[in-house]
Protein backbone atom coordinates (compact mmCIF):
# COMPACT_ATOMS: atom_id res chain seq x y z
CA UNK A 1 0.00 0.00 0.00
CA UNK A 2 1.07 3.24 -1.04
CA UNK A 3 2.69 6.06 1.64
CA UNK A 4 0.69 9.16 1.26
CA UNK A 5 3.00 11.84 0.83
CA UNK A 6 3.28 15.18 2.12
CA UNK A 7 2.19 17.83 -0.27
CA UNK A 8 5.21 20.02 0.95
CA UNK A 9 9.06 20.16 0.29
CA UNK A 10 12.11 21.78 2.38
CA UNK A 11 14.35 23.61 0.20
CA UNK A 12 17.55 20.91 0.24
CA UNK A 13 14.89 18.04 -0.88
CA UNK A 14 13.33 20.75 -3.86
CA UNK A 15 17.28 21.46 -4.35
CA UNK A 16 17.75 17.79 -4.67
CA UNK A 17 14.78 17.10 -6.92
CA UNK A 18 15.74 19.55 -9.23
CA UNK A 19 19.36 18.81 -9.77
CA UNK A 20 19.47 22.99 -8.38
CA UNK A 21 21.67 24.67 -6.03
CA UNK A 22 19.17 26.16 -3.42
CA UNK A 23 20.19 29.99 -5.06
CA UNK A 24 18.28 28.72 -8.47
CA UNK A 25 15.22 27.65 -5.97
CA UNK A 26 14.94 31.43 -5.42
CA UNK A 27 15.37 32.56 -8.64
CA UNK A 28 12.73 29.86 -9.88
CA UNK A 29 10.18 31.43 -7.64
CA UNK A 30 11.37 34.98 -8.50
CA UNK A 31 10.73 33.84 -11.86
CA UNK A 32 7.20 32.87 -11.13
CA UNK A 33 7.78 29.06 -11.43
CA UNK A 34 7.84 27.97 -7.85
CA UNK A 35 5.89 28.86 -5.06
CA UNK A 36 8.02 29.59 -1.64
CA UNK A 37 5.75 29.18 1.20
CA UNK A 38 6.02 30.12 5.12
CA UNK A 39 4.59 26.95 7.62
CA UNK A 40 3.70 27.62 10.86
CA UNK A 41 6.13 26.86 13.43
CA UNK A 42 9.10 26.42 10.57
CA UNK A 43 11.77 28.69 10.08
CA UNK A 44 12.60 27.56 6.75
CA UNK A 45 10.27 28.22 3.65
CA UNK A 46 9.00 25.12 2.09
CA UNK A 47 8.37 24.52 -1.68
CA UNK A 48 4.89 22.90 -3.29
CA UNK A 49 5.46 19.32 -4.06
CA UNK A 50 3.26 19.38 -7.51
CA UNK A 51 5.46 23.01 -8.72
CA UNK A 52 8.83 20.78 -8.05
CA UNK A 53 7.75 17.90 -10.29
CA UNK A 54 5.96 20.02 -12.90
CA UNK A 55 9.15 22.22 -13.24
CA UNK A 56 11.75 18.51 -13.22
CA UNK A 57 8.95 17.98 -15.93
CA UNK A 58 9.55 20.58 -17.91
CA UNK A 59 13.59 19.94 -18.24
CA UNK A 60 12.76 16.06 -18.68
CA UNK A 61 10.82 17.36 -21.80
CA UNK A 62 13.48 19.74 -23.17
CA UNK A 63 16.02 16.61 -23.11
CA UNK A 64 13.47 14.23 -24.30
CA UNK A 65 11.00 15.59 -26.92
CA UNK A 66 9.49 12.64 -27.59
CA UNK A 67 8.23 12.31 -24.46
CA UNK A 68 6.10 15.37 -24.46
CA UNK A 69 2.69 13.94 -25.29
CA UNK A 70 3.06 11.01 -22.75
CA UNK A 71 3.35 13.38 -20.24
CA UNK A 72 0.82 15.89 -21.34
CA UNK A 73 -1.64 12.92 -20.51
CA UNK A 74 -0.93 13.08 -17.34
CA UNK A 75 -2.16 16.65 -15.82
CA UNK A 76 0.08 18.03 -18.21
CA UNK A 77 0.22 20.43 -21.54
CA UNK A 78 -2.81 21.19 -23.75
CA UNK A 79 -3.61 17.82 -26.31
CA UNK A 80 -6.37 19.26 -27.99
CA UNK A 81 -8.27 22.86 -28.80
CA UNK A 82 -11.54 23.76 -26.46
CA UNK A 83 -14.02 26.61 -26.36
CA UNK A 84 -15.61 25.50 -23.84
CA UNK A 85 -14.03 25.97 -20.67
CA UNK A 86 -11.07 27.57 -18.68
CA UNK A 87 -9.26 27.11 -15.45
CA UNK A 88 -6.92 29.79 -14.10
CA UNK A 89 -6.07 31.07 -11.12
CA UNK A 90 -8.65 28.51 -9.06
CA UNK A 91 -11.67 29.98 -11.03
CA UNK A 92 -13.40 28.11 -13.78
CA UNK A 93 -15.11 30.06 -16.57
CA UNK A 94 -17.46 28.01 -19.38
CA UNK A 95 -17.27 30.14 -22.89
CA UNK A 96 -16.00 32.87 -20.81
CA UNK A 97 -18.34 33.36 -17.87
CA UNK A 98 -17.76 32.54 -14.44
CA UNK A 99 -18.98 28.98 -14.02
CA UNK A 100 -19.35 29.87 -9.89
CA UNK A 101 -21.55 33.18 -10.97
CA UNK A 102 -23.65 30.95 -12.79
CA UNK A 103 -24.46 28.25 -10.57
CA UNK A 104 -26.23 30.90 -8.56
CA UNK A 105 -27.55 32.74 -10.49
CA UNK A 106 -28.13 30.67 -13.66
CA UNK A 107 -30.37 27.36 -14.81
CA UNK A 108 -28.47 24.22 -15.73
CA UNK A 109 -30.66 23.88 -19.04
CA UNK A 110 -29.22 27.77 -19.83
CA UNK A 111 -25.75 27.28 -18.56
CA UNK A 112 -26.09 24.00 -21.05
CA UNK A 113 -26.95 25.83 -23.87
CA UNK A 114 -24.38 28.11 -23.16
CA UNK A 115 -21.70 25.28 -22.84
CA UNK A 116 -23.09 23.54 -26.21
CA UNK A 117 -22.64 26.84 -28.28
CA UNK A 118 -25.02 26.25 -31.00
CA UNK A 119 -27.79 28.91 -32.10
CA UNK A 120 -30.70 28.53 -33.45
CA UNK A 121 -33.00 29.41 -30.75
CA UNK A 122 -34.00 27.14 -26.86
CA UNK A 123 -33.00 22.74 -27.42
CA UNK A 124 -34.98 22.53 -24.39
CA UNK A 125 -38.48 24.07 -25.33
CA UNK A 126 -41.55 21.66 -25.85
CA UNK A 127 -39.31 18.65 -25.11
CA UNK A 128 -41.71 15.56 -24.28
CA UNK A 129 -42.51 14.69 -20.88
CA UNK A 130 -42.73 10.69 -20.94
CA UNK A 131 -40.06 8.74 -21.84
CA UNK A 132 -40.44 6.57 -25.39
CA UNK A 133 -42.10 3.48 -25.68
CA UNK A 134 -40.35 0.52 -24.47
CA UNK A 135 -38.22 2.46 -22.13
CA UNK A 136 -40.24 2.11 -19.03
CA UNK A 137 -40.10 -1.57 -19.65
CA UNK A 138 -36.59 -2.03 -19.86
CA UNK A 139 -35.97 -0.62 -16.76
CA UNK A 140 -38.35 -2.43 -14.78
CA UNK A 141 -36.82 -6.00 -16.66
CA UNK A 142 -33.42 -4.03 -14.63
CA UNK A 143 -35.03 -4.16 -11.47
CA UNK A 144 -33.29 -2.15 -8.70
CA UNK A 145 -30.22 -3.23 -8.29
CA UNK A 146 -28.15 -0.92 -10.14
CA UNK A 147 -27.21 2.44 -9.12
CA UNK A 148 -28.28 5.04 -10.72
CA UNK A 149 -25.13 5.38 -13.47
CA UNK A 150 -25.07 2.21 -13.88
CA UNK A 151 -28.98 2.38 -14.78
CA UNK A 152 -28.71 5.22 -17.24
CA UNK A 153 -25.83 3.17 -19.10
CA UNK A 154 -27.79 -0.21 -19.50
CA UNK A 155 -30.94 2.02 -20.62
CA UNK A 156 -28.96 4.51 -22.69
CA UNK A 157 -29.19 1.95 -26.10
CA UNK A 158 -33.24 1.72 -25.99
CA UNK A 159 -33.43 5.39 -25.83
CA UNK A 160 -30.50 5.83 -28.48
CA UNK A 161 -33.15 3.27 -30.65
CA UNK A 162 -36.02 5.45 -29.32
CA UNK A 163 -34.33 8.75 -31.34
CA UNK A 164 -32.92 7.77 -35.18
CA UNK A 165 -32.49 11.40 -35.59
CA UNK A 166 -29.54 11.46 -33.23
CA UNK A 167 -27.46 10.16 -35.99
CA UNK A 168 -27.58 13.89 -37.55
CA UNK A 169 -24.71 15.40 -36.50
CA UNK A 170 -25.47 18.87 -37.48
CA UNK A 171 -24.87 21.04 -34.66
CA UNK A 172 -28.83 21.98 -34.00
CA UNK A 173 -29.63 18.90 -34.69
CA UNK A 174 -26.83 17.22 -31.90
CA UNK A 175 -28.45 20.10 -29.89
CA UNK A 176 -31.79 18.89 -30.17
CA UNK A 177 -30.98 15.76 -29.21
CA UNK A 178 -28.77 16.01 -26.48
CA UNK A 179 -31.73 17.93 -24.72
CA UNK A 180 -34.36 15.34 -25.44
CA UNK A 181 -31.51 12.95 -23.96
CA UNK A 182 -30.97 14.83 -20.98
CA UNK A 183 -34.80 15.37 -20.28
CA UNK A 184 -34.99 11.55 -20.81
CA UNK A 185 -31.55 10.62 -17.68
CA UNK A 186 -33.23 13.40 -15.75
CA UNK A 187 -36.48 11.82 -15.80
CA UNK A 188 -35.29 8.42 -15.59
CA UNK A 189 -33.43 9.05 -12.42
CA UNK A 190 -36.17 11.17 -10.40
CA UNK A 191 -38.87 8.33 -11.73
CA UNK A 192 -41.30 11.31 -12.62
CA UNK A 193 -41.96 12.73 -16.29
CA UNK A 194 -40.22 15.52 -17.16
CA UNK A 195 -41.54 18.68 -16.05
CA UNK A 196 -40.06 21.42 -18.06
CA UNK A 197 -36.58 21.46 -16.03
CA UNK A 198 -34.09 19.09 -14.63
CA UNK A 199 -34.20 20.71 -11.31
CA UNK A 200 -37.72 20.66 -11.28
CA UNK A 201 -38.05 17.33 -12.14
CA UNK A 202 -35.44 16.23 -9.74
CA UNK A 203 -36.91 17.84 -6.59
CA UNK A 204 -40.18 16.66 -7.87
CA UNK A 205 -39.17 13.28 -7.74
CA UNK A 206 -37.02 13.53 -4.57
CA UNK A 207 -40.20 15.35 -2.60
CA UNK A 208 -38.28 18.77 -2.68
CA UNK A 209 -39.62 22.07 -2.84
CA UNK A 210 -39.55 22.88 -6.47
CA UNK A 211 -40.51 26.76 -6.00
CA UNK A 212 -37.13 28.87 -7.69
CA UNK A 213 -36.98 31.10 -4.97
CA UNK A 214 -36.38 27.77 -2.27
CA UNK A 215 -33.08 26.80 -0.92
CA UNK A 216 -33.02 23.62 -2.51
CA UNK A 217 -33.67 24.11 -6.36
CA UNK A 218 -30.66 26.14 -5.60
CA UNK A 219 -28.22 23.83 -4.04
CA UNK A 220 -29.70 21.31 -6.82
CA UNK A 221 -28.50 23.50 -9.46
CA UNK A 222 -25.27 24.50 -8.19
CA UNK A 223 -24.07 21.40 -8.02
CA UNK A 224 -25.27 20.47 -11.42
CA UNK A 225 -23.45 23.72 -13.12
CA UNK A 226 -19.91 22.97 -10.96
CA UNK A 227 -20.28 19.38 -12.75
CA UNK A 228 -20.81 20.30 -16.27
CA UNK A 229 -17.26 20.32 -17.20
CA UNK A 230 -13.48 20.78 -15.87
CA UNK A 231 -11.67 21.20 -19.35
CA UNK A 232 -10.06 17.07 -20.67
CA UNK A 233 -10.67 15.47 -18.01
CA UNK A 234 -10.56 11.42 -18.41
CA UNK A 235 -14.47 10.82 -19.34
CA UNK A 236 -14.38 14.52 -20.78
CA UNK A 237 -11.52 12.92 -23.29
CA UNK A 238 -13.47 9.19 -24.16
CA UNK A 239 -16.51 11.37 -25.26
CA UNK A 240 -14.12 13.08 -27.86
CA UNK A 241 -12.73 10.14 -28.79
CA UNK A 242 -16.17 8.56 -29.54
CA UNK A 243 -17.53 11.19 -31.04
CA UNK A 244 -14.56 11.39 -33.23
CA UNK A 245 -15.64 8.00 -35.11
CA UNK A 246 -18.51 9.44 -35.82
CA UNK A 247 -21.07 7.63 -33.04
CA UNK A 248 -24.10 9.90 -32.52
CA UNK A 249 -24.40 11.72 -28.80
CA UNK A 250 -25.94 7.95 -27.00
CA UNK A 251 -22.88 6.64 -28.05
CA UNK A 252 -20.38 9.51 -26.59
CA UNK A 253 -22.51 9.82 -23.35
CA UNK A 254 -22.38 5.66 -22.79
CA UNK A 255 -18.61 5.67 -23.20
CA UNK A 256 -18.11 8.89 -21.39
CA UNK A 257 -20.16 7.27 -18.47
CA UNK A 258 -17.99 4.29 -18.29
CA UNK A 259 -14.80 6.26 -17.59
CA UNK A 260 -17.14 8.24 -15.04
CA UNK A 261 -17.81 5.39 -12.78
CA UNK A 262 -14.08 4.53 -12.30
CA UNK A 263 -13.04 5.20 -8.91
CA UNK A 264 -10.30 7.59 -10.09
CA UNK A 265 -12.72 9.82 -11.53
CA UNK A 266 -16.36 10.11 -10.54
CA UNK A 267 -16.62 7.02 -8.67
CA UNK A 268 -14.01 8.66 -6.23
CA UNK A 269 -17.29 10.14 -4.65
CA UNK A 270 -18.53 6.29 -3.49
CA UNK A 271 -15.32 6.47 -1.39
CA UNK A 272 -15.71 9.83 0.06
CA UNK A 273 -19.32 8.43 1.04
CA UNK A 274 -17.91 4.92 2.92
CA UNK A 275 -15.42 7.78 5.04
CA UNK A 276 -18.20 9.51 6.43
CA UNK A 277 -19.81 6.91 6.65
CA UNK A 278 -16.73 5.77 9.10
CA UNK A 279 -17.29 9.28 10.80
CA UNK A 280 -20.68 8.71 11.69
CA UNK A 281 -20.11 5.40 13.80
CA UNK A 282 -16.69 7.11 15.13
CA UNK A 283 -18.11 10.67 15.76
CA UNK A 284 -14.63 12.08 15.39
CA UNK A 285 -13.62 13.53 11.68
CA UNK A 286 -10.20 14.08 13.16
CA UNK A 287 -10.10 10.44 14.43
CA UNK A 288 -10.69 8.62 11.85
CA UNK A 289 -7.93 10.26 9.64
CA UNK A 290 -5.60 9.70 12.41
CA UNK A 291 -6.33 6.18 12.55
CA UNK A 292 -6.13 5.86 8.47
CA UNK A 293 -2.81 7.73 8.45
CA UNK A 294 -1.68 5.63 11.27
CA UNK A 295 -2.98 2.52 9.00
CA UNK A 296 -0.83 3.89 5.87
CA UNK A 297 -4.29 4.70 3.54
CA UNK A 298 -5.20 6.83 1.65
CA UNK A 299 -8.23 10.00 2.89
CA UNK A 300 -10.66 10.14 -0.55
CA UNK A 301 -12.23 13.99 -1.12
CA UNK A 302 -9.13 15.86 -0.79
CA UNK A 303 -6.03 17.21 -2.70
CA UNK A 304 -6.51 18.63 -6.61
CA UNK A 305 -3.26 18.35 -8.49
CA UNK A 306 -5.08 21.76 -10.50
CA UNK A 307 -6.13 23.21 -6.76
CA UNK A 308 -3.42 23.58 -4.60
CA UNK A 309 -5.11 26.15 -2.60
CA UNK A 310 -8.54 24.25 -2.64
CA UNK A 311 -11.04 23.13 -5.24
CA UNK A 312 -13.75 26.35 -5.86
CA UNK A 313 -16.44 23.76 -6.66
CA UNK A 314 -16.15 22.46 -3.37
CA UNK A 315 -16.03 25.82 -2.11
CA UNK A 316 -19.27 26.85 -4.36
CA UNK A 317 -20.95 24.51 -2.58
CA UNK A 318 -20.14 24.53 1.17
CA UNK A 319 -20.79 28.23 0.96
CA UNK A 320 -24.37 27.91 -0.45
CA UNK A 321 -24.97 24.60 2.03
CA UNK A 322 -23.40 27.19 4.96
CA UNK A 323 -26.07 30.07 3.56
CA UNK A 324 -29.02 27.91 3.70
CA UNK A 325 -28.49 24.93 6.28
CA UNK A 326 -26.59 26.73 9.25
CA UNK A 327 -26.05 24.83 12.00
CA UNK A 328 -27.55 21.42 10.00
CA UNK A 329 -25.54 18.35 11.53
CA UNK A 330 -24.18 17.16 8.15
CA UNK A 331 -22.82 20.58 7.78
CA UNK A 332 -20.85 20.61 10.93
CA UNK A 333 -19.45 17.07 10.32
CA UNK A 334 -18.35 17.79 6.85
CA UNK A 335 -16.43 21.49 8.42
CA UNK A 336 -14.85 19.37 11.11
CA UNK A 337 -13.66 17.06 8.28
CA UNK A 338 -12.46 19.91 6.21
CA UNK A 339 -10.29 21.44 9.17
CA UNK A 340 -8.81 17.90 10.10
CA UNK A 341 -7.75 17.62 6.51
CA UNK A 342 -6.05 20.53 6.66
CA UNK A 343 -4.53 20.18 9.97
CA UNK A 344 -3.19 16.46 9.19
CA UNK A 345 -2.74 16.17 5.34
CA UNK A 346 -2.38 20.04 4.34
CA UNK A 347 -4.94 19.42 1.98
CA UNK A 348 -8.29 20.78 0.96
CA UNK A 349 -11.31 19.11 -0.09
CA UNK A 350 -13.05 18.49 -3.50
CA UNK A 351 -15.74 18.35 -4.77
CA UNK A 352 -16.70 15.21 -4.04
CA UNK A 353 -16.84 15.84 -0.82
CA UNK A 354 -19.02 18.73 -1.60
CA UNK A 355 -21.36 16.31 -3.66
CA UNK A 356 -22.01 14.20 -1.04
CA UNK A 357 -22.74 16.52 1.60
CA UNK A 358 -25.39 17.74 -0.58
CA UNK A 359 -26.95 14.66 -0.91
CA UNK A 360 -27.05 14.64 2.62
CA UNK A 361 -28.11 17.94 3.73
CA UNK A 362 -31.04 17.40 1.07
CA UNK A 363 -31.77 13.84 2.31
CA UNK A 364 -31.23 12.31 -1.07
CA UNK A 365 -31.45 8.96 -1.86
CA UNK A 366 -28.36 6.53 -2.38
CA UNK A 367 -25.73 7.36 -4.84
CA UNK A 368 -27.43 10.92 -5.42
CA UNK A 369 -24.41 12.48 -5.49
CA UNK A 370 -22.67 10.82 -8.32
CA UNK A 371 -25.81 11.20 -10.05
CA UNK A 372 -25.65 14.89 -10.07
CA UNK A 373 -22.34 14.27 -10.79
CA UNK A 374 -23.55 12.54 -14.24
CA UNK A 375 -25.86 14.19 -15.06
CA UNK A 376 -24.16 17.57 -14.83
CA UNK A 377 -21.30 16.41 -16.64
CA UNK A 378 -23.40 15.03 -19.33
CA UNK A 379 -24.08 18.20 -20.47
CA UNK A 380 -20.26 19.05 -20.59
CA UNK A 381 -20.25 15.48 -22.73
CA UNK A 382 -22.45 16.61 -25.33
CA UNK A 383 -20.36 20.03 -25.48
CA UNK A 384 -17.28 18.58 -26.39
CA UNK A 385 -18.77 16.05 -28.39
CA UNK A 386 -20.32 19.22 -30.76
CA UNK A 387 -16.67 20.25 -30.64
CA UNK A 388 -15.26 16.73 -32.26
CA UNK A 389 -18.02 16.85 -35.02
CA UNK A 390 -16.61 20.07 -35.82
CA UNK A 391 -13.42 19.57 -36.22
CA UNK A 392 -13.95 16.39 -37.70
CA UNK A 393 -10.34 14.58 -37.41
CA UNK A 394 -10.49 11.20 -35.79
CA UNK A 395 -7.97 11.29 -32.97
CA UNK A 396 -6.10 8.28 -33.19
CA UNK A 397 -2.76 9.05 -31.41
CA UNK A 398 -0.27 6.13 -32.45
CA UNK A 399 1.88 3.94 -29.71
CA UNK A 400 5.98 3.21 -29.00
CA UNK A 401 6.50 0.14 -28.65
CA UNK A 402 8.07 -1.42 -25.75
CA UNK A 403 7.74 -5.00 -25.89
CA UNK A 404 9.30 -7.96 -27.11
CA UNK A 405 11.44 -7.98 -30.43
CA UNK A 406 9.65 -9.85 -33.23
CA UNK A 407 10.21 -13.40 -33.66
CA UNK A 408 13.44 -13.91 -35.32
CA UNK A 409 15.33 -11.04 -34.31
CA UNK A 410 15.86 -7.94 -36.10
CA UNK A 411 16.10 -7.72 -39.82
CA UNK A 412 18.88 -7.20 -41.40
CA UNK A 413 19.42 -4.18 -43.60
Amino acid sequence: MSKIRSPYLSSEAAAAELGVRRETLYAYVSRGLLRSEKREGRRSRWYRREDVERLKRRGEEKRRPERMLETALHFGGPVLESAITWIDAGRIFYRGQDAFALARTSTFEAVATLVWGVGGGDPFRGLPTELPEGVRAVEQALGRTLDHPERLQALLPSLAAGDPGSWDLRPEAVARSGARLLSQLTSLVAGVPWRGGAVQTLAHGWGLPDVEEAREPRLLTAALVCCVDHELNVSAFTARCVASAGSPIHMVVAAALSALQGPEHGGHIRRVEALLREIDDVGSPRRVLADRLRRGEAVPGFGHPIYPGGDPRCRTLLDLVTEGWPGDPHLDLALDLRTAGQELLGEHPTVDLALALTARVLGLPRHAAMTLFALGRTAGWIGHALEQYARGQLIRPRARYVGDPPLGGQAEG
